[in-house]
């Protein structure tokens, strides 16, 4: 007989009747047969078993079984079982777990925890001895992926085979992949037979002779399934996004996708995403396409190569306190996104710029220098011209006072009298798309080094007003110089850039006079107490010689000898040449504030009077140049801004007058003469713009009001996303909607019935520019009205649309809608763009969750491609 250790106050064959949870530890050891010298054999009962019941236990000596009721629990090693009744079984060594029946159902289902592993059920049997289990109405979950079975055998703690089995990312059963039979390891894959998906029970004619789902909790290496695209193109029949994804290991991975086409059209790409905590993170894109249009041997045929690379890093603030590297790069061919097979970010179609920073920056401790480093890119997508610094080498001495007093003080102008300086050194290259990492791209690069230092202080005068005095001196090292020869057999003039160094100096001085004037307007009645008005005049005077003079040389411009063109060596330099004509100016600026003082609507309320900006700014600056001959006025440029409504209204204004009349050249372009105008104020406007942001949502409407939260999308100094949100299929939308958006607002929203309330925003912006040349008449070059928005329809259902009118040109600007569904476990998605250039569409449906992403259907249309 196996002996038997009890610890437990309740007798033997008793019913206990009280309430309280009764704690039981049992020790089973098995006989021991084996002689003394031999090794102790290992015991059944690996552990003390705890058990607790809420109602009673009942203990059986005969038939050495324990019974617990209602909320019974039993611990043993790392096995945690809960359920409404268990009973153990010393002999069997068993554990029968199943739940209670009342007047709701069936409740307290056993919930069998082991390790990291937690299963419901129906009910279950295990036997701790040999660790294998039989389940009945089985529900777990692995990862993200949910299992309910009818019948589960658990053979060992690694391997556990199901028949009638459901797998779903929904645990509330929206769809499900039903099987027969199953085998799962846990914490690593799914094996299942045949099988077949039903949405909402009902079965579809998807169907599957097999499939592997993994379950780890980590990245894993795989397949990417492809997307048929039977023929939506010119390009025939082929796949798209299909590859491998490789987890690399915990920092990075990577994807490789590719196309094909049966016209033989192709691309590739690869996608990578790195993070190291506390470090930096980034992530690195690359395409390339090679696209063909048309059959091979007759006329329409071409074949284009086109590529992009995109890479964005960020370095952690931790991770280096005195030294940063950022890097953000978008670059490769200029009709890119315009003419990819595979690419659908609608709003770089709508761009003509494509721009790159990589940048270091350190900070020396200690010392009054940092450093930056920058390699730079500009290209204009419409020129294909490309601009590029490899690299630029910026350092910078922050103001120092060496004749501050003790501590630092700076009371007196000698005091406040502060030096700094910045050397600023480039190669600059400039070429086009065809020449882009060819020899030919250097062949016209610039290299030079700039030194600037100055040094400026000030001081009061009169009490009021603040005078400040400055001195710069700059001197520019050039690495190429330029010499120019007249050519007598083709009768022009030959530029040839020579190799080697060549410097010049320059020097400024200035003094400016400035002081703020206020003015207040009181008002005794009505809710506006005041205005006030501050005007900021600036007065500045500043001297430059004429450094370009000394550096002159002449060239034979024609046949005639007499014929001579002024040059120097610098003209094409990076930093251009020395300042031409001497430069005795005075400039002048008007600034100007407006603001009004409003007292609260309730008189006997305890709020402070609110503030009212009534104008941002108008601002006024011209120049007079002393040393020039003629036309000594410069153009006189103005600035206007304000905000309306709460802030939710923002105008802005900006243009120039001219004092000066102009007439016609032989070329019939203008020439200003040294004439004043004979019109009022003598002024006549040349370019004048106007822009103004509007948005507004059912936010505002709200009574309720909670916080001064500020939404971007109503601060009219924010750029509205006119073009609306991006398409592209290569970024997985299955992957990408977790069940949380960047915001930590929950996507699975509950929807309600009859919910009038229906969240709305829309912004709108207008643009405008007029033109005079002072020959043919004002026109108006830009004239447009731009508005985007959103409607929340239900909280499940959302639609977005921008769009835009010119009407100068009477006709709509790029147009584009969304709309978007939330299916709890699935996602749905389409995208349309009605007309145009760029006329498309996409759908698509597909489960959210990452493990099922490929159970999904898109269809897209994309935009007309033109090769040539």
């Amino acid at each position: 007989m196996v002996p038997i250790v009890k610890k437990d106050s309740v007798p033997l064959n008793k019913v206990d009747s009280t309430s309280t949870i009764k704690k039981d530890t049992i020790l089973l050891r098995e006989k021991d047969t084996i002689s003394l010298d031999t090794i102790k054999p290992k015991e059944t009962i690996e552990d003390i078993i705890t058990h607790v019941a809420k109602d009673h236990t009942i203990q059986n000596a005969k038939n050495k079984t324990v019974t617990l009721y209602n909320e019974a629990n039993i611990t043993y090693t790392d096995i945690d079982l809960k359920a409404g009744i268990i009973v153990v079984d010393y002999i069997k060594n068993t554990l029968f777990a199943k739940g209670i029946i009342d007047s709701t159902g069936y409740i307290q289902r056993p919930i069998f925890k082991q390790g990291n592993e937690e299963s419901e059920q129906d009910s279950i049997v295990y036997n701790f001895k040999s660790k294998k289990a039989l389940i009945y109405g089985l529900k777990t979950k692995q990862g993200e992926m949910f299992t309910f079975g009818k019948k589960t055998k658990r053979v060992n703690d690694s391997t556990i085979y199901v028949r009638d089995i459901k797998f779903t990312t929904s645990e509330k059963l929206d769809y499900y992949i039903g099987t027969s039979k199953a085998k799962i390891i846990p914490g690593k894959k799914i094996i299942v037979g045949g099988s077949q998906l039903f949405i909402a029970d009902v079965p579809t004619p998807v169907y599957l002779p097999f499939a592997y789902f993994p379950i780890t909790q980590t990245s894993v290496s795989g397949f990417l399934i492809p997307a048929f695209d039977t023929g939506s193109s010119d390009r025939g029949i082929g796949f798209q996004n299909g590859g491998y994804y490789f987890a690399i290991n915990d920092y990075v991975d990577l994807g490789i996708t590719g196309d094909a086409y049966s016209n033989g059209s192709w691309g590739f790409r690869a996608n990578s995403n790195y993070n190291k905590r506390y470090r930096f993170n980034g992530t690195f894109n690359f395409s390339f396409e090679n696209n063909i249009n048309g059959i091979r041997g007759f006329d329409d045929f071409s074949k284009s190569n086109k590529f992009n690379l995109r890479w964005n890093h960020n370095q952690d603030t931790k991770a280096s306190p005195n030294s940063r590297f950022t890097a953000s790069v978008n670059l490769g061919s200029s009709k890119f996104f315009r003419e990819s097979q595979n690419q659908f970010n609608v709003a770089q179609t709508q761009t003509n710029s494509l721009s790159s920073s990589v940048n270091y920056s350190k900070t020396f401790v200690g010392t009054p220098f940092n450093m930056n480093v920058t390699a730079q890119h500009q290209q204009n997508t419409n020129t294909e011209e490309i601009t590029m610094t490899l690299p630029s080498l910026t350092v910078n001495m922050n103001r120092v006072y060496p004749f501050a007093g003790k501590n630092g003080i700076k009371k007196n102008p000698i005091q406040k009298m502060g030096f700094n300086y910045t050397l600023d050194s480039k190669y600059l290259i400039n070429t086009t798309d065809d020449d882009f990492l060819t020899a030919k791209m250097f062949e016209t690069a610039r290299a030079g080094m700039r030194h600037k230092t100055g040094t400026s202080t000030n001081f009061k005068a009169f009490k009021y007003f603040t005078v400040s005095p400055s001195v710069s001196y700059e001197e520019t090292w050039q690495f190429d110089y330029i010499e120019k020869e007249y050519d007598a057999t083709n009768n022009k003039i030959v530029t040839d850039t020579l190799r080697g160094f060549k410097s010049f100096r320059e020097y400024n001085t200035g003094v400016s006079l400035s002081t703020n004037i206020y003015g207040t307007f009181n008002f005794k009645k009505g809710r506006l107490k005041g205005i006030r008005h501050t005007f900021r005049p600036s007065i500045s005077y500043s001297y430059r010689p004429d450094f370009e003079e000394k550096y002159l040389k002449q060239v034979q411009a024609s046949n005639n000898p007499s014929d001579l063109k002024d040059y120097t060596v610098f003209d094409k330099g990076i930093y251009g040449g020395p300042s031409s004509g001497l430069s005795n100016s005075i400039g002048i600026s008007l600034n100007n504030v407006l603001e009004a003082k409003v007292a609260p609507k309730d008189p006997d309320s305890d709020e402070e009077d609110e503030k009212i900006m009534l104008l941002n700014n108008l601002n006024f600056s011209s120049n007079y140049n002393m040393a020039a001959d003629s036309l000594r006025w410069s153009k006189v440029n103005f600035s206007a801004g304000t905000r309306l409504f709460k802030d939710k209204l923002s105008v802005n204004l900006s243009g120039s007058l001219d004092p000066y009349k102009v007439v016609a050249s032989s070329t019939g372009s203008p020439i200003r003469i040294n004439e004043f105008n004979s019109n009022f104020l003598g002024l006549r406007l040349t370019n004048a713009s106007l822009t103004a942001n509007y948005s507004i949502s059912s936010a505002d409407f709200k009574k309720d009001k909670k916080g001064d939260k500020k939404d971007k999308n109503r601060d009219p100094n924010n750029s509205q996303d006119v073009i609306g949100a991006d398409i592209n299929p290569t970024d997985r939308f299955g992957q990408m909607n977790n069940s949380k958006n960047t915001s930590g607002e929950d996507k699975n929203k509950t929807a309600k019935l009859y919910n009038a309330d229906i969240p709305w925003s829309i912004s709108l912006a207008y643009s405008t520019n007029y033109i005079n040349n002072g020959l043919d008449g004002g026109n108006i070059g830009v004239h447009s009205i731009m508005f985007s928005g959103n409607v929340e329809l239900s909280p499940k259902w959302k639609m977005g649309y921008s769009s835009g009118y010119d009407v100068k040109g009477g006709a709509f600007t790029f147009s584009r809608f969304n709309f978007t569904r939330d299916l709890d476990s699935w996602n749905f998605n389409f995208n349309w763009v009605p007309f145009g250039t760029n006329s498309s569409y996409t759908f698509f449906i597909g489960v959210k969750s990452s493990v099922l992403s490929d159970l999904k259907w898109d269809k897209n249309k994309p935009p007309d491609r033109k090769l040539f």
